[in-house]
């Protein structure tokens, strides 16, 4: 059977980190979206998402196939019901369809399917802040997945250990005088990924491969610190994507960072407000602040996005793609995509100087700017034109 991931309803709640991705490629847990289906599938997978971005991520349709709703994540039971469907049947949660069966340029209506209730629990990812609010059950269920019938690296004697059976190191993974307490959850230390001297790490926390945890970092339960990545300081809860740095002493919590982000020594962001009302983030749907009905909140960083050292973010800061941030004092709490400045002010991140910037930072980490990357972005900038009125270019 050929399996699709599409993107879903979720899509537009889920900027700015769809921008440059489909809702499969988002990372909660250890692993991404997509990854999780194809292991529970056994078979590899293909998108249908945002026309702009189908070069990159193409679909491949055979004559029969099942779509998976990519704001769903897999289950046993889900997966089953999936691999056990039928022509023109399908599966719904309540009003939403997860999955369904599809026969090559076959238009889809729903009417003439049979459609099968899903009455257990679901896992979705729907809001941008279900990345990081969801992600300790996610690394959990991630981490039995990964390890299951496998043997972990032994533990390094110099390392202080809590709960060590609920640790599990992958190959080529270095640490040395580091506590790791695993009491509240598991803790995976992925391939070639290093934990420096002096590090402080509580579960659930997933390190993945090729990331380094600097010397002295302090890491508390719930975060994802995704490929190639480096994160030093202070970090609570978050999720980063991939080959982003938050390399230095600094503050960030119930936050998610999306690839090629980089933080600036001792930025700090803000996750609860001084009355502790509930947090509000921007909607790209609604164009306005939505309820999050979460007290601790912190950044939400689109990707290839940069802020100068001794950044201050506001509690619940929405970022876009390839800002620039810099400067004394609170910038707002909502900067769009390719603004340049802080608190005193922004003008527009022309595309030229963007692309200069993301060539030289993808190259040192031997991956090449492509042209798919540059319109991508490019469609990006013209798509978010409308928040930047005001702007100097």
């Amino acid at each position: 059977m050929n399996y699709i991931l599409f993107d879903g309803a979720s899509r537009d709640a889920l900027l700015p980190f769809t921008y440059i991705r489909p809702v499969a490629e988002i990372r909660i847990g250890i692993l991404t979206i997509r990854e999780k289906w194809e292991k529970y599938l056994g078979y590899t997978t293909s998108t249908v998402t945002e026309e702009y971005l189908s070069e990159k991520f193409p679909m491949v349709e055979l004559e029969e196939n099942i779509m998976i709703n990519s704001s769903y994540l897999p289950s046993n039971d889900l997966v089953d019901k999936i691999k056990n469907l039928k022509t023109d049947q399908a599966i719904f949660n309540n009003e939403e369809p997860i999955a369904f069966y599809v026969k090559e340029d076959r238009e889809v209506d729903f009417d003439s399917y049979e459609v099968i209730q899903f009455e257990s629990d679901v896992f979705t990812v729907k809001n941008t802040w279900d990345i990081f609010s969801k992600n300790e059950q996610a690394i959990k269920d991630d981490f039995e997945l990964l390890t299951k019938d496998r043997k972990s690296l032994p533990i390094p004697k110099s390392t202080n250990v809590i709960v060590p059976e609920n640790i599990f190191i992958e190959e080529g993974a270095k640490l040395e005088f580091t506590t790791l307490n695993a009491s509240n959850g598991p803790i995976y230390i992925g391939k070639d990924a290093e934990i420096m001297e002096g590090s402080i790490i509580r579960g659930p926390f997933a390190l993945c491969d090729h990331s380094t945890i600097k010397m002295g970092a302090k890491i508390y339960g719930g975060t994802t610190i995704g490929p190639y990545s480096k994160v030093g300081g202070e970090v609570t809860n978050s999720v980063i994507f991939g080959y982003s740095n938050k390399g230095h002493d600094g503050f960030i919590g119930n936050s998610v960072l999306g690839e090629w982000c980089n933080l600036g020594a001792d930025t700090n962001t803000s996750n609860l407000k001084n009355n502790y009302a509930p947090v509000r983030l921007w909607s790209y749907e609604t164009e306005g602040f939505a309820k999050t009905g979460l007290q601790f909140c912190g950044l939400m960083m689109g990707d290839h996005s940069k802020c100068g050292i001794n950044t201050m973010f506001n509690t619940g800061t929405v970022v876009g793609v390839n800002a620039n941030i810099f400067g004394s004092g609170f910038p707002r709490n909502f900067i769009p995509s390719y603004s340049w400045g802080g608190s005193g002010g922004f003008t527009t991140f022309l595309t030229k100087k963007a692309f200069e910037v993301a060539k030289v930072v993808m190259s040192r980490r031997a991956i090449e700017f492509t042209t798919e990357d540059e319109k991508i972005l490019e469609h990006v900038f013209e798509e978010t034109k409308s928040w930047r009125k005001g702007y100097d270019s």
